[in-house]
């Protein structure tokens, strides 16, 4: 598989659902393991997974099975609060704070800013372009002013070619992270949020500025729209969501206010614009 181009992550994966068939049954039996794959009482979409890994077995060994076909149930994603997310990212180290923050801005997998090369950033204008994953295309971002500050100072800390670590690394410190602060705050919906929640968000934040759905899918890296409506499908948009107001008498103000994402509603007849963000 590694030969074939496979991505560690993928192969992580099927090493982890190979073990777990092993202990349980033959994996030189087939229907067996079809049988034992049929038994578990995880979802569908686990046990697409382990098909899928145990389908190279099968290959490999030239062995003969009719492969099953497990359809994933699609949940309506989870798309974190601002404040849950500020939460989890304030708690963490400068090292993971930067990591997460990018993560949280740009909507890319983990995996996908793995891979990030010291050439694929421009750290004096806060570029930073990622190939893509998972069939995503590939992306540019220029990032907020204060997450390239946070970047320079990690670049200037960290200074291998590929700076940033594997993605199972972040997943490890963004669960064990959240999890500690849901025991200290006692709010144990924080669990819920897991690191790819940063992706939901990321687009999340991005329609309500912009209210284009098209531009949510570029930005994510899908190939089709129906992906990324389903990612809004968890977006509510209603007279019941709080916001943070501010308003500016001149250009510079309302520049600073939009730099931290606070987005132009109207002007006053007393020349005052106001500006809002979501909480």
């Amino acid at each position: 598989m590694k030969s074939s181009g496979i991505s560690e992550a993928t192969l992580r994966g099927v090493s982890f659902s190979l073990k777990y068939l092993a202990k349980n049954v033959n994996l030189h039996d087939p229907e067996n393991v079809k049988l034992f794959i049929g038994n578990m009482t995880q979802k569908n979409s686990y046990k697409r997974n382990v098909t899928n890994a145990y389908n190279y077995v099968v290959i490999l060994n030239g062995m003969e099975w009719q492969k099953p076909r497990y359809k994933a149930e699609r949940k309506i994603p989870l798309i974190p609060t601002t404040a849950n997310v500020n939460k989890i990212i304030s708690a963490c180290t400068k090292k993971y704070a930067t990591i997460f923050t990018i993560l949280a801005e740009t909507g890319l997998e983990a995996h996908e800013l793995a891979t990030v090369t010291r050439e694929d950033i421009d750290s004096e204008n806060g570029i930073l372009n990622a190939q893509g994953c998972k069939g995503h295309d590939p992306r540019s971002f220029k990032l907020k002013q204060a997450t390239k500050g946070m970047l320079s100072e990690y670049l200037h800390k960290y200074t291998g070619e590929k700076p940033f670590p594997a993605s199972c690394h972040m997943s490890h410190i963004w669960t064990r992270t959240r999890n500690k602060l849901a025991d200290i705050l006692k709010t144990p919906e924080l669990k819920r949020v897991k690191m790819r929640n940063l992706r939901n968000y990321s687009g999340a934040q991005l329609y309500h500025r912009t209210k284009d759905p098209i531009r949510v899918m570029r930005h994510l890296g899908h190939k089709k729209l129906e992906t990324t409506m389903h990612y809004l499908r968890g977006i509510h948009l209603d007279a019941e969501e709080e916001y943070t107001c501010r308003t500016a008498t001149n250009a510079k103000e309302a520049t600073e206010l939009m730099e931290v994402g606070f987005e132009y509603v109207a002007t006053t007849p007393q020349d005052l614009m106001l500006f809002r963000k979501r909480k």
